[in-house]
């Protein structure tokens, strides 16, 4: 059996706190007037307990892996499509590598569980396999136990390899043709909200297909009945690719390093982690409510604020990467912004 060691996860502390709010108000603006950017700015100080935050070497790292569910009517494009993604990725083509380009990101693809088998020309893969797909988990349950303890601690292992040392800032994003399924059903033992509430189009369903998905998640969902242990949860019913991330935010929590939340399936990933490790929360910044029907219902659960509503449901992390800019110019005027002291510029006199 392997063993998952859950990762010890320090809460941020609020001893900077005063400093570091007192260089946000001092700054040549209004009291408040960056609104969500200064909360930002504040949180990624408090992590770093510093009033001079940095993003060091950011990356994001993509998960990739299949789903047996794939086997029922649930998604309008067949599961070779995630391993053809996997191949758009490592070659440039994908959004999420134009929109990291943009950013200077780096990106990074990880088979979690692909149903593929790579040729020595995809050496840049991190090759992380658990198995070649989820089962089914209609008829039974999608891993074993240990695949689940292993997706886990695989993703936590990840994180602490020497090529990261330099970085603290991770985005995560996924790819796998069914997750939306999978993530659907993770959520909804998780937070107890009905499926009906949290089904959406996944890949552009109509309403004929969403209710045809929806009459067999609820049917996979009355094969176990409510489930509340988080690791139960997701060897029932989720994927490597969502298990291996939700380790990977362990990991970076860990490390005390900054996240971003992309989706759906990212938030899946990170609630399955809260849920192992509540103190995760002060580790991470959510970068978009998506187009997928459940999302805002879970974010609107747990009173989470995410910094972009775009109407975004394409996953790989495009939500993230789309909000990375916002992070920067958080950190770019804590650092760069003149204050009223130094610009000579006359302060208010009232400061309610």
């Amino acid at each position: 059996m392997s063993v998952f060691s859950l990762p010890k996860i320090p809460p941020v502390t609020k001893v900077w706190r005063d400093q570091i709010q007192q260089k946000i108000d001092t700054k040549t603006k209004p009291l408040g007037s960056l609104g969500a950017l200064e909360s930002v700015a504040l949180q990624i100080s408090e992590i770093q307990n510093t009033t001079s935050p940095t993003l060091q070497n950011p990356k994001l790292i993509l998960f990739a892996g299949d789903h047996g569910i794939t086997e029922e009517p649930v998604s309008l494009y067949p599961k070779d499509v995630t391993w053809q993604m996997v191949f758009n990725f490592l070659n440039g083509g994908a959004c999420a590598n134009v929109f990291a380009k943009h950013s200077g990101i780096g990106v990074e693809v990880v088979d979690s569980g692909v149903d593929h088998d790579w040729d020595e020309n995809t050496k840049q893969l991190i090759q992380k396999k658990i198995r070649r797909g989820t089962s089914n988990f209609l008829k039974s349950p999608a891993m074993t136990k240990e695949e689940a303890l292993l997706s886990l601690q695989t993703g936590v292992d990840l994180i602490s390899e020497s090529k990261y040392q330099n970085t603290n800032v991770f985005l995560f994003g996924e790819m796998g043709i069914g997750n939306t399924s999978s993530a659907s059903l993770v959520l909804s033992h998780l937070t107890g909200i009905s499926l009906s509430k949290l089904v959406g189009k996944g890949t552009g369903l109509n309403p004929e297909g969403k209710n045809i998905k929806l009459q067999i998640l609820e049917k996979a969902y009355s094969r176990t009945g409510k489930l509340n242990d988080p690791i139960e949860i997701l060897l029932e019913f989720g994927g490597f690719e969502i298990g291996m991330m939700a380790g990977a935010m362990l990991g970076a929590a860990s490390k005390q390093n900054l996240f971003i939340v992309d989706g759906f399936i990212t938030t899946a990933a990170y609630l399955l982690a809260y849920h192992l490790s509540p103190n995760v929360k002060d580790y991470a910044i959510f970068s978009h409510v998506s187009d997928e029907e459940g999302h805002i219902v879970v974010l609107e659960h747990y009173q989470i604020k995410p910094l972009l509503k775009l109407n975004l449901r394409l996953g790989e992390g495009s939500g993230a990467l789309a909000a990375y800019p916002l992070i920067e110019l958080s950190v770019k005027f804590m650092n760069e912004m003149a204050s009223f002291a130094d610009a000579g510029v006359s302060d208010s006199d009232a400061k309610s």
